[in-house]
């Protein structure tokens, strides 16, 4: 059975290892607004390289304050602690290597299913939209 402890490490895990991602997420969005001709593949990884400090001093700092409580921590302690550590480590390797993967293929997926946004000028009754007249108010 599962305890109550391991359920409150699992959750505390899974909203770490998401709040660490929409930082890697959120600075892709960033550069992307700033390097608009720059190629996905430079992006994220300029982006991954910019906060992968921010990422290994949050993990290292959990770490560091998890370690003592699981070898010291006695058995009510330890039931959370343990899967906390080995969860931090999880959680922010995933954060690295899981989040780049994932946006290359949505953005390669988006790429090849896109329709042409173009359409030689045109929208979508035929006309374009040089020529409409906006009406008096």
């Amino acid at each position: 059975m599962c305890s109550s402890d391991l359920i409150a490490a699992i959750l505390t895990l899974v909203g770490y290892s998401v709040n660490d991602k929409v930082v890697v997420y959120d600075r892709m969005r960033e550069n992307m607004r700033l390097y608009k001709s720059m190629p996905l593949r430079e992006i994220i990884d300029r982006s991954i390289n910019e906060t992968l400090a921010r990422s290994l001093y949050t993990n290292a700092t959990a770490f560091l304050a998890l370690v003592p409580m699981a070898i010291w921590g006695g058995s009510a302690v330890s039931s959370f602690a343990i899967p906390m550590v080995f969860g931090i480590l999880v959680a922010g390797a995933s954060s690295i290597f899981i989040a780049a993967p994932i946006l290359l293929f949505l953005g390669d997926w988006r790429r090849r299913h896109a329709k042409p946004a173009a359409n030689d000028g045109k929208q979508a009754d035929g006309t374009s939209g040089k020529d409409k007249q906006i009406p008096a108010a």
